[in-house]
């Protein structure tokens, strides 16, 4: 049963500077590009809310880069483009990726009044020399003062993002990280291991044997303080990574994990709605010379055949920890899951990673740490 799209993904490509992990779509750049930028963006918006039919929006992700990189200014403009090419639902989500010491009252304030109500901080870590190693620009004192700042413009929802398997780090590191976030009491907590990518320096020192990680074991550990820091402090988790006080899940990333229908604007961005596919040019000035032109940026499209969306409900919806259930998987392919991979789920609830029950089919709290090879058994298997 196709659902009728209801969220949008924003790309604002832009950072102060770019960190040694990031493989993000993200460039430093000047005050006047950006504003280039957004006359691309506002062609692009009145384009995409006109090719597709939409419910009003229910959730709205500005990410990045970092949009916060916007001066108060700019931030307003983007704000009020969005409200005049999209209507929004009643109690929408609107979540904008912020990093700490981008911020400022005015700025906040702009954003409040602009209908965010969800603001997210790459905060990554409470170790100053951590943050240095990753290549950040922010130290635990900017945490602090951007934290106190959107407070008082009044945000009640927000999300700090931390890493761990970090170089360098110890569990007894990570273990004063949380004790400092705990303190400060987020609504919500995405905690993600390191991913070395390529094509970032920190893929380049590893090649070299110059990025010393921690070992397996320690990681495992640290993946497992992480769940029962959270979880004795109010968290509930409910994705593999991503820990929630009551009524402050997100939203808008339920929409991926759920496998449903999003739209995307902005140089770089994925959408996918009607069963298809579509990713915007990434190259920022390609992107404001066609969209400023009045065309889209598209430059590829994927029809996902039924066979690949049901490998992606179950891929996706196993990362959260409600799993998929036999009632949504039958209403989204208007077919039995356990018709159409009786063998990974058997094979996969045999070795104790994946319960099932007369609900649906979830990770176990073993299969939580393997859940990469679950996902993969389920890729290719009609």
């Amino acid at each position: 049963m196709n659902k009728q799209v209801s969220s949008l993904y924003v790309h604002i490509p832009f950072c102060a500077s770019k960190c040694y992990y990031c493989d993000f779509n993200s460039y430093v750049s000047t005050s006047d590009v950006m504003d280039r930028y957004l006359d691309g963006l506002d062609r692009e918006l009145e384009l995409v809310a006109a090719s597709y039919q939409h419910e009003p929006l229910q959730t709205v992700f500005f990410g990045g880069g970092t949009p916060t990189i916007f001066d108060a200014r700019q931030s307003e403009r983007m704000m009020q483009m969005l409200h005049r090419h999209f209507r929004m639902a009643d109690g929408v989500e609107i979540s904008v990726e912020s990093n700490p010491g981008t911020v400022d009252l005015d700025k906040l304030h702009v954003l409040k009044d602009g209908g965010v109500n969800r603001l997210s901080f790459g905060v990554q870590s409470f170790d100053n020399d951590l943050l240095v190693k990753l290549g950040r620009l922010h130290d635990r004192d900017a945490v602090y003062r951007s934290w106190e700042l959107a407070r008082q413009a009044g945000f009640d929802s927000i999300n700090l993002d931390l890493m761990f398997g970090l170089p360098g780090q110890t569990v007894e590191t990570l273990q004063s990280t949380l004790k400092a976030l705990i303190e400060l009491g987020p609504e919500h907590v995405s905690a993600y291991s390191l991913k070395v990518e390529e094509g970032t320096p920190f893929y380049t020192w590893y090649e070299r044997g110059k990025l010393i990680l921690p070992p397996e074991e320690d990681e495992v550990q640290m993946y497992q303080l992480v769940m029962d820091t959270f979880r004795s402090n109010g968290y509930e988790m409910y994705e593999i990574s991503n820990y929630a006080k009551p009524g402050h899940r997100s939203r808008h990333n339920q929409v991926y994990w759920r496998n449903e229908p999003y739209l995307a604007a902005g140089s770089g961005a994925h959408g996918y709605v009607g069963g298809v596919r579509y990713i915007n040019q990434k190259d920022v000035p390609q992107y404001i010379e066609t969209t400023v032109g009045g065309k889209r940026p598209v430059v590829d499209t994927e029809e996902i055949t039924e066979v690949m969306q049901r490998e992606d409900t179950m891929i996706l919806g196993l990362r959260l920890l409600e799993g998929v259930t036999f009632a949504r998987f039958r209403e989204k392919h208007g077919t039995e899951m356990l018709d159409v991979f009786a063998g990974p789920i058997a094979k996969y609830r045999e070795r104790g990673l994946l319960t099932v029950d007369d609900v649906g089919v979830r990770l176990t709290p073993e299969g939580i740490f393997l859940a990469n090879e679950v996902y993969a058994a389920f890729l290719g298997d009609e």
